[in-house]
C-alpha cells in the first residue's frame, strides 16, 4: 500500500507516513536497524546481521526511487536499502513487535543500541 505523503522531519529525527486511514511516525534508529539491505538482511535469513549502536543515527537525506520505494541516507553512510511501498506499511503495522524482537535480539547477543555503551555480563 503506497502512503499518501511522506514526510522527512530531520529535527525530530522521524519519517511520517500517511496513509487514508492513518498517520505513522517512524525513527531513524528503527528504520536503520530495519533496513532491507542485504548488508542488514543478508541474502538469505542465516546471513542477517543484527545491527548495534544506532541509538543516535539521523537522516541525512531520503530520495524517491521509481513509483514503488524510497531510499534513506544515514548519518552513519548507510544508504543501500530501498523500502517499498509494502515494506514501509508492514513496518508501520508491527512496529511494536518489530521493536520487541529487535530489542530481544539486542540482549540476547549481549548488544547495546547504545554505540558508546559495552555490555558486560558478570557470571557468578
Amino acid at each position: 500500500m503506497s502512503p499518501d505523503a511522506i514526510k522527512l522531519k530531520k529535527s525530530e529525527n522521524l519519517l511520517q507516513l500517511t496513509y487514508a486511514d492513518m498517520s505513522y511516525e517512524l525513527s531513524a534508529e528503527y528504520l536503520r536497524v530495519m533496513s532491507p539491505s542485504a548488508e542488514v538482511r543478508g541474502h538469505s535469513p542465516d546471513q542477517a546481521q543484527l545491527q548495534t549502536g544506532k541509538k543516535y543515527v539521523k537522516f541525512e537525506g531520503i530520495e524517491a526511487v521509481g513509483h514503488y520505494a524510497i531510499k534513506l541516507i544515514y548519518d552513519d553512510g548507510h544508504d543501500s536499502g530501498l523500502y517499498t511501498w509494502d515494506y514501509l506499511y508492514d513496518l508501520c503495522l508491527n512496529q511494536t513487535q518489530y521493536w520487541q524482537n529487535y530489542l530481544q535480539d539486542l540482549q540476547q547477543a549481549n548488544q547495546s543500541r547504545d554505540p558508546h555503551e559495552s555490555v558486560v555480563q558478570i557470571m557468578g
